[in-house]
């Protein structure tokens, strides 16, 4: 087994909850590459995260959290920023994110920041999320993206609130068609789809991804599941049951299974291999949604297999 690198944001979410009955915010260190980074090891995997942490005491808790939780950050820079909040509010178990701090301190990473070869060893390279806003961070995947001998992964994991009028989601549409072109794996919601691709069922939004040169396809769709196109086949693999209480990282936990089964036994060699992997992604995330708070909620293989017994 080899590992894996994650390159993209880390930050601290505020979540909403409430404290004898009147409304207030819980922190809990966060962001979608964070989540996945965390996801993949501990489920097993060896993962190293790339990215820009602030030069505050915030930074230094994510840095904590990250080194405890077996995250490797030989990747990782320090910038002159405060660490980046994201807010989120909930309509039932579902986040809405809004992101306060200038400069953002996750989006300084820079290609000439990048350690070489620490991507050229990675196995598996995930690349994706909000950092591909920001010129810098963009440059510095496209430098990773081109360099990485591994198992390319991709994930717009977008956040509508970030995309200013349609400009900014032209050049997002630019950006993921860019990267899917030549991944070997691209996983994004059916709300990413839905507002990429405004008027196309998933399963379109899937095969045009395809078209464009992703090998698979794998579309989340909340408590209805996952979207599967890989070969020539396109399933629907089914959600477990679960008690969801909290669905933050919810998606990001399926990337991160999905990249600690890719570095235990490599991709897939056939459509079957890819369905028996999302549907243990989802059962994952379904143990994730029983829990409050993200990264925080990442479970061990042992707990999933405990939760959900085959």
């Amino acid at each position: 087994m080899g590992y894996a690198v994650v390159l993209g944001e880390a930050l601290v979410d505020l979540l909403e909850t409430r404290y004898d009955g009147e409304p207030g915010y819980r922190q809990a260190i966060g962001g979608g590459p964070l989540n996945v980074a965390v996801a993949v090891a501990r489920l097993g995997g060896d993962v190293e995260f790339v990215g820009s942490f602030g030069d505050d005491a915030l930074a230094e808790r994510i840095r904590v959290f990250l080194g405890a939780a077996g995250v490797g950050l030989a990747g990782a820079v320090t910038v002159p920023a405060p660490t980046a909040l994201a807010v989120a509010t909930f309509a039932g178990s579902e986040p809405d994110f809004r992101f306060y701090g200038e400069p953002r301190s996750y989006a300084l990473l820079t290609p000439d920041d990048l350690d070489v070869a620490l991507v050229e060893g990675a196995d598996v390279l995930y690349c994706g999320s909000i950092v591909l806003l920001h010129p810098p961070v963009l440059a510095a995947a496209r430098r990773a993206w081109a360099i990485a001998g591994a198992l390319r992964v991709f994930d717009p994991n977008v956040r509508p609130r970030l995309l200013d009028g349609h400009g900014a989601l032209d050049g997002l549409r630019e950006v993921v068609a860019e990267f899917a072109a030549s991944a070997h794996l691209v996983k994004l919601s059916s709300a990413d789809a839905a507002l990429l691709y405004p008027h196309q069922p998933v399963e379109g939004v899937a095969a045009y991804l395809r078209e464009l040169g992703a090998a698979t396809v794998v579309v989340t769709l909340g408590a209805d599941g996952a979207l599967v196109a890989a070969g020539d086949d396109v399933v629907r693999i089914p959600a477990p049951k679960v008690r969801a209480v909290d669905a933050t990282g919810a998606g990001d936990s399926v990337m991160g299974a999905l990249i600690a089964e890719l570095l235990a036994a490599g991709e897939p060699v056939d459509p079957v291999g890819w369905r028996e992997r999302v549907a243990f992604a989802l059962r994952v995330a379904g143990l994730v949604c029983e829990s409050p708070g993200g990264a925080v909620a990442m479970p061990a293989r042992d707990a999933v297999l405990a939760r959900f017994p085959a």
